[in-house]
């Protein structure tokens, strides 16, 4: 061990003496690049349960003005966690040393932003000024903690346009606790494992930049990745046992139980409610109940983020983070008799998932999971807008570790059928000589839309009237007003009515007057070529949009000619528009449906040339003629 420990001395000195000039950086690694990676690397010593040191470098070379953001040194502690050893060097171009930098240059700050209201996470930050490009930041710093249940995840990623040298992970383990390991190989990156006894590494090399490209899956789901967990493990205190699920669960039930008790005050506010009917009835009664009582704020305080306020607390105080009111309403049900199951989640565009095979700490969100003898029932119960027994798409398709008293199992969370996430549109609107539009439309949202539209319920009225340019940002509304919204929490559906005008709608020919046979289309889609790419395609939800528009010409015109009927199917979804006339009104008929997944490169052109057909189709005009 001794040979080992002097070997990782030698290492992380000969890496703090390298100069890292910008002409070593290979060319292929430069393309793209605005920053580039030299060295990002962890050794971690694993001395017992609660005891850890890290021995941590980040090198990177800051290419030019783009990757500014990157020139922000960030080191973050805390009460469990004491940094020391801080040494920061700017080089420049040539690897020769500009600025030194020690711990008491940095600024000691909380960690927090304007939607926390408490946190006790800190960090000694700064801003490197550096206006001559490029240069190079080399941080090194040694790290003490108490706290291994959440050992890092090893993923050669920092952001687009940024390419990776090198990047590490070792860990030395004397702690006689199993270190298990978890390689998963994705499309960029290959894992170079070493283990030798108690020590294992993990690296990841040259790995050339990525352009940022529309549509992509987030890059943490398609890059390579080791992960590592220990079979016993502490945060904040408090130990346990990670081997399984099922201890796992035990564990979190220690976290859980010090702050679920029902008080006197809980149990007199359950039976306030005067519940009666269906187990599901009770529920939506208690949930929004709470809704309407609490709100969300993030707190950060306590064991790791992981241990709710006591649910007492957020009764008199009426606030509290995803944990908290997750807990609090969990409690909640417990004075009804109702039982209900704390579940950790990830919340996401692209899903992430919990692995049945390896426990590991995770996750960066909490709902609640409450089963019916006619199917769970699943609460997400930060918001105090979201309707009952409605997950938003950020967390429907996707699994959870839910945690009973006695196990902790994977549990898939429901999907969203295209059908279920809807747009209905009824317009009606008269084309005027002048080239403006009057006219008054009727919405309704479903699923992943409703999701989509309920920041709307919080806007104020000019805020929407803003949200509705937006929305309808092909018209350019000279007035738009909106009334009759309404958030129908029993069964997630939103809707309201707009009136507007528009100017500059149609266009003149001669005599004649032409004009877009959709007036509104919140679905264009424009990718150029796949040729260049490399990530896929993602389609995070399905869809399904219902248009029905009605057309008054002006008296004195007719109609030249009716566009023709379009039908296009495909493995990615389907599209069909219809028109008919009668007297000087013509109605048009729109339905598309969009398939959630992911598409691979060598379907992108494929998908592209449905989008073009659909984008092409919805640019249909329609002429009419002077009488």
């Amino acid at each position: 061990m001794k040979k080992l420990m002097t070997v990782i001395v030698m290492v992380s000195a000969k890496m703090l003496s390298q100069n890292y000039a910008i002409s070593d950086i290979p060319e292929d690694l430069k393309k793209d690049a605005n920053a580039v990676v030299r060295n990002y690397s962890a050794q971690h010593l694993i001395k017992a349960a609660d005891n850890m040191e890290v021995k941590n470098i980040s090198v990177i070379s800051i290419l030019n003005k783009a990757a500014d953001n990157f020139s922000y040194v960030y080191i973050p502690y805390d009460k469990n966690t004491r940094i020391s050893d801080v040494k920061i060097r700017v080089l420049d171009e040539f690897g020769k040393p500009l600025k030194t930098y020690s711990k008491g240059d940095l600024n000691d700050i909380a960690q927090s932003n304007d939607s926390y209201l408490y946190t006790d996470d800190r960090a000694f930050a700064m801003k490197i000024i550096q206006p001559v490009y490029p240069y190079t930041i080399e941080i090194a710093y040694l790290q003490k903690t108490s706290d291994t249940a959440f050992l890092p995840v090893l993923q050669p990623f920092r952001s687009a346009n940024v390419s990776v040298q090198s990047w590490s992970e070792e860990f030395i383990n004397e702690s006689g606790i199993n270190l298990r390991k978890k390689i998963t190989e994705g499309q960029f990156g290959k894992a170079e494992v070493g283990e030798n006894g108690n020590h294992i590494s993990v690296s990841y090399r040259n790995i050339p930049a990525l352009k940022a490209e529309k549509y992509a899956p987030s890059p943490e789901t398609i890059f390579s990745k080791a992960e590592f967990a220990l079979d016993k493990a502490c945060l904040k205190g408090k130990c346990g046992d990670f081997s399984t699920w099922k201890d796992f669960a035990k564990w979190y039930n220690n976290l859980l139980g010090e702050v679920s008790v029902v008080t006197p005050e809980i149990q007199r506010e359950v039976d306030a409610l005067n519940l009666t009917g269906s187990k599901a009835e009770k529920v939506k009664k208690i949930y929004q109940y709470m809704q309407g009582k609490t709100r969300y704020v993030f707190v950060g305080i306590g064991i790791g983020g992981w241990q709710p306020m006591v649910a007492d607390e957020v009764r008199k105080k009426a606030y509290g983070d995803c944990k908290a009111l997750t807990n609090y309403m969990r409690v909640l049900l417990k004075a009804a008799g109702i039982p209900s199951y704390y579940s950790v989640i990830y919340s996401d565009f692209t899903p992430r998932l919990f692995d049945q095979k390896f426990p590991r700490m995770d996750g960066n969100h909490i709902i609640l999971c409450v089963p019916t003898e006619n199917g769970d029932i699943w609460l997400e119960n930060t918001s105090q807008n979201i309707a009952f027994n409605h997950l938003s798409y950020n967390t429907r398709d996707r699994n959870v570790v839910m945690v009973s008293d006695d196990d902790a199992k994977i549990v898939n969370t429901p999907v969203y059928k295209a059908e279920d996430s809807k747009e209905e549109l009824h317009l009606k609107a008269q084309i005027s000589e002048d080239a403006s539009l009057k006219g008054t439309s009727q919405l309704l949202y479903t699923g992943g839309m409703y999701d989509s539209q309920l920041g709307k319920v919080t806007m104020s009225p000019q805020e929407f009237k803003e949200s509705l340019k937006d929305d309808f940002n092909s018209l350019n509304f000279s007035k738009v007003d909106y009334s009759n919204l309404k958030n129908d929490r029993d069964n997630a559906t939103l809707t309201y009515d707009v009136s507007f005008e528009a100017s500059n709608f149609s266009k003149t020919l001669g005599n004649d007057i032409y004009f877009r046979a959709l007036p509104v289309s919140y679905l264009g889609f424009y990718l150029d070529s796949s040729e260049q790419r490399k990530l896929p395609v993602e389609v995070s939800f399905g869809y399904n949009n219902d248009y029905d528009i009605e057309y008054t010409i002006p008296k004195n015109y007719k109609f030249t000619e009716i566009p023709l009927n379009k039908k296009i199917d495909s493995e990615f979804g389907n599209y069909t528009i219809s028109f008919s006339q009668k007297d000087d009104k013509i109605t048009i008929k729109r339905t598309f449906k969009i398939n959630k997944g992911i598409i691979p490169l060598e379907k992108i052109a494929d998908y592209i040339s449905f989008r073009k057909q659909i984008n092409k189709t919805d640019a249909t005009k329609i002429l009419i003629t002077k009488l």
